[in-house]
C-alpha cells in the first residue's frame, strides 16, 4: 500500500514537504506523531492523527506515537486563542497512561520490524539543563523565523492583544528538539500531524538540517470539519471522547449515526478501514434509499468496534432498534439490561427511571399497583386501567392484557430491571433496590 496515495484517496493531505514520497518509496521509514497529554483521554479528533499512524504501519513504516510528558507541562499555542493552564506532574502521569492504553488498541507494537512505539519526550528533557538547551539548540534556530510562523503572529496581534509568554513561544523549539533527538537517536526521519503544526514540524526540519546537516521530512493532514464549519467532534453536551467512562459507547455510536450525509460521506474514508471500492459500493446503496442511512450505519459499525469492541456496538444497535426503530427482540431487551452501564446508557437516552423494592417485587405485586401507586408512571390505577383495556401499556415488549396480574421475581430482567411502556414511545425502567 502507497502511503500517500492512501491519503490522497481518504481526503488525509494537506501538506507534504518534497522529497517525502521518495523517501517513503526507498526504505521502510520511521515516522512519527505527538499527542497533547491534557486529558486522560484522547478524543475522536486525535483519532485522525491515530488513523495516519494505522495507514503509515500499514504501508510498511514504522509509527512512533510521541505523548508529550514533557512539552504537556509547557503548552502548544498552536491553534489556541489563550494560554492554556499548565498541568501538575501527578495529573500528567495519569493522562499518559491513560492515553498509552488507548492507543495501544489501535497500532501493533508486536509486528517484526515495523512495530510502532510509544515514546515520552520526558525521557530526554529530564537531564537537559537550560544553559545547555541554549547553547546546544537555541542558537540554531532565529526569532525572526518562529516569529514568521502562523501560530506565533496570530497569537501575538490576536484580537485579546494579550500575546503570549515566553513559556508558549519556546513550545515551538522543544517540538523542533523533539524532532532532532528521534531523527539522531531513533532514525526518525519524518513527522505527521495535523495542518496546525505545519510551522512547528517544519522547524524541527530546519533544525535537522541546521544543526547536523540531516534530511528530514513532514506530513499533515487537513483538520476535520463538520459540513456546515463548525467544529468537528463536538456535541452540545461536550466533547466526543475515547473512554466509554467519558463517553458511552451508546453516544459514541449516536455520534456517528446523526451526521450529515456530507459528513458521513467525509468521515467514512477518514475514520474507517473500508476500502475504496467498499466505501463507494456503500455510497452507491446509500444513494439508492438516502433514508435508510446506510453511509452512517456502516461509518458506525466500523468506528464503534474498533474503538470499543462489537458487544458494545451490538448494545448500541439494540438500544436503537428498540427504541427508536421498529421494535427489538427480549433477547435484545436482556442483552442491554445486563450491561455495567446500562441504567447510565438509558439516562443519556432520555428515558426516565424509578426504584422499586426487591422484596416487594419478590412477594408480589399487581401490575395496577406498580403502576399507580409504588411508581407514578400512571396518576391513577382507573387510568392504568382503562390504557392497559384499550392495549397500551407493554412489560418487557409484551402487551399487557390482564389488569389485574401479579408482576414478580420472574419478570425481572437480569434479577434487577423492567420496562415499560405507555403508548408507542414512552419508556420508563423499574430498577429493584437490592436488600
Amino acid at each position: 500500500m502507497n502511503f500517500v496515495d492512501e491519503l490522497k484517496w481518504r481526503g488525509m493531505i494537506h501538506d507534504v514537504m518534497p522529497g517525502t514520497e521518495e523517501q517513503l518509496k526507498k526504505e521502510m521509514t520511521i515516522g512519527y506523531i505527538g499527542f497533547d497529554p491534557t486529558s486522560d483521554s484522547l478524543g475522536i479528533g486525535n483519532l485522525v492523527q491515530v488513523m495516519i499512524l494505522l495507514h503509515f504501519q500499514k504501508s510498511g513504516h514504522k509509527p512512533i506515537a510521541l505523548v508529550g510528558g514533557a512539552t504537556g507541562m509547557v503548552g502548544d499555542p498552536s491553534g489556541k486563542s489563550e494560554e492554556r493552564n499548565l498541568l501538575n506532574e501527578d495529573i500528567l502521569q495519569h493522562n499518559l497512561a491513560s492515553q498509552k492504553k488507548q492507543l495501544e488498541k489501535f497500532l501493533d507494537f508486536d509486528c517484526g520490524k515495523n512495530s510502532a512505539e510509544i515514546v515520552n519526550n520526558y525521557d530526554w528533557y529530564k537531564g537537559f539543563e537550560v544553559l545547555q538547551f541554549a547553547r546546544n539548540i537555541g542558537k540554531h534556530i532565529t526569532v525572526n523565523y518562529m516569529m514568521a510562523k502562523d501560530s506565533v503572529k496570530n497569537r501575538i496581534s490576536g484580537e485579546n492583544h494579550e500575546g503570549m509568554s515566553f513559556t508558549e513561544f519556546m513550545y515551538q523549539m522543544f517540538q523542533a528538539y523533539d524532532f532532532y533527538w528521534l531523527w539522531k537517536n531513533k532514525n526518525v526521519k519524518m513527522q505527521m500531524g495535523g495542518s496546525d503544526q505545519w510551522g512547528n514540524i517544519v522547524t524541527g526540519t530546519e533544525l535537522i538540517r541546521r544543526k547536523d546537516g540531516g534530511e528530514a521530512f513532514a506530513l499533515t493532514a487537513p483538520l476535520v470539519k463538520k459540513a456546515d464549519g463548525t467544529k468537528f467532534g463536538k456535541t452540545e453536551s461536550g466533547n466526543i471522547w475515547l473512554d466509554p467512562k467519558k463517553t458511552s459507547p451508546y453516544k459514541f455510536y449516536q455520534f456517528w449515526m446523526n451526521s450529515s450525509d456530507a459528513d458521513a460521506a467525509s468521515y467514512i474514508r477518514i475514520f474507517t478501514l473500508l476500502n475504496k471500492e467498499e466505501i463507494e459500493s456503500v455510497e452507491k446503496q446509500h444513494l439508492k434509499a438516502p433514508h435508510l442511512r446506510t453511509l452512517q450505519k456502516a461509518l458506525a459499525k466500523d468506528v464503534t468496534i474498533r474503538v470499543h469492541s462489537e458487544a458494545d456496538y451490538i448494545a448500541a444497535t439494540d438500544i436503537s432498534e428498540i427504541f427508536f426503530g421498529k421494535g427489538g427482540t427480549i433477547e435484545n431487551l436482556q442483552n442491554i439490561a445486563g450491561r455495567g452501564d446500562f441504567l447510565r446508557t438509558m439516562e443519556e437516552v432520555g428515558f426516565p427511571a424509578c426504584s422499586i423494592s426487591f422484596d416487594e417485587i419478590q412477594k408480589g405485586v399487581t401490575i395496577l399497583e406498580l403502576l399507580a401507586s409504588k411508581t407514578s408512571i400512571f396518576t391513577s390505577k382507573g387510568e392504568a386501567r382503562k390504557m392497559i383495556q384499550g392495549g397500551g401499556v407493554s412489560m418487557n415488549m409484551k402487551k399487557v392484557e390482564d389488569a389485574n396480574m401479579l408482576v414478580g421475581k420472574e419478570n425481572l430482567l437480569n434479577n434487577s430491571y423492567i420496562l415499560i411502556q405507555k403508548g408507542k414511545k414512552n419508556f420508563t425502567w423499574l430498577y429493584t433496590i437490592q436488600p
